[in-house]
């Protein structure tokens, strides 16, 4: 078992800064923690970098043997991801768990508006090309807001809990987050989720005025005020890194 002792490091052997997988070279952090008893390796959200947690004093050949052991699994969770390029026009963006086609007005001022032309849900964008993935982003951020208010000062009364104030970030490894004394924080892109998820996060946040924790009674009353809740952290589980790995 890894952690038991600490055996001499290999001084001559670097350690890796990157790992290549279905042809991508994926940066890679290593991070030595003291109480940790094995190796863990994580994919970062968006699925663009890498994260090694190894004990204390682990030889170099042993982080090499490890990374080569997973590279199937890596092959397998990373393929998941789509290594999507920038937004363009007629390209697709996901709003609300529904997909948009991109459509460009032509029109260098106006912010963009969802509509629907020959059957097809389509978001139109204004600007020049080079600003798509803005003003796509300016409208998920509108979205998020609208979406989000309403449903957070929802679920506050129900419990009774004043909200101090909201803000919205661009956040790499967490979809929120809520302080005690009422401050509570979101991801925007959280927008391009289904109802149902956006409605749990808020759930998931406002929770927590009433337990700073992740105990039993934290997730009853989060589900009492999203019944969707474990349908939600599935979809999150399974969808949130594609959504993370959109490049705007």
């Amino acid at each position: 078992m890894f952690g038991i002792g600490r055996p001499s490091r290999r001084k001559s052997v670097p350690r890796p800064s990157a790992v290549t997988v279905n042809g991508r070279e994926l940066p890679l952090a290593i991070r030595e923690n003291a109480r940790a008893t094995r190796m863990t390796l994580r994919i970062e959200p968006g699925g663009q970098a890498l994260k090694l947690t190894i004990p204390r004093g682990l030889p170099e050949h042993e982080i090499d043997e490890f990374l080569t052991r997973h590279h199937g699994w890596l092959m397998t969770r990373l393929a998941r991801v789509e290594d999507a390029g920038p937004l363009s026009d007629q390209g697709k963006i996901t709003i609300r768990g529904v997909d948009h086609r991109i459509a460009m007005t032509g029109k260098l001022r106006g912010i963009a508006e969802e509509t629907e032309i020959g059957g097809v849900r389509t978001l139109l964008v204004s600007g020049l090309p080079e600003h798509v993935g803005r003003r796509v982003s300016d409208h998920l951020k509108r979205v998020a807001k609208s979406q989000l208010e309403q449903l957070v000062r929802t679920h506050a009364a129900t419990l009774g809990k004043p909200v101090r104030a909201i803000a919205y970030k661009d956040t790499k490894s967490r979809w929120g987050s809520c302080t005690s004394d009422g401050n509570l924080s979101f991801s925007w892109r959280i927008a391009m989720a289904p109802d149902f998820v956006i409605d749990y996060l808020a759930a998931h946040e406002v929770a927590h005025l009433k337990e700073m924790n992740h105990g039993p009674n934290f997730w009853a009353t989060c589900k009492a005020l999203c019944p969707r809740t474990t349908e939600a952290k599935r979809w999150l589980k399974q969808n949130g890194s594609r959504l993370f790995a959109v490049k705007f």
